[in-house]
């Protein structure tokens, strides 16, 4: 079966499968400037395996469209790291008396 007459999601699967282990394709791709040079590369790769996909496939079609996304924006949160992006930085206040006020229960939930 020609991989090319196949439907385009189905081919960026083929695509990601191709990808996953490719220890040189994936150090091009993690080392890219932006999401142009990514799908360069991810042309390449489609072209090699015979897979006919558009620079367009690529950008609108998901798992690759995220990953352009990603490479082309900062995340709003990272899980990981010990602080999280989204909050602004602020100078240490006094902290009041215990015996004023009890010590508020702080929510740290991801959502």
């Amino acid at each position: 079966m020609n991989p090319s007459s196949l439907p385009v999601q189905q081919r960026i699967a083929l695509l990601v499968k191709a990808l996953d282990g490719a220890e040189k394709t994936n150090k091009a791709l993690a080392t890219c400037a932006d999401g142009d040079a990514m799908v360069d590369i991810l042309l390449g790769a489609s072209t090699k395996l015979g897979l006919r996909l558009t620079r367009r496939d690529l950008t609108e079609t998901p798992p690759i469209r995220d990953w352009i996304w990603f490479k082309n924006n900062d995340p709003l949160v990272t899980v990981g790291d010990s602080k999280p992006r989204y909050r602004r930085a602020t100078p240490e206040k006094a902290k009041p008396d215990s015996a004023e006020q009890p010590e508020r229960k702080r929510f740290l939930g991801l959502f």
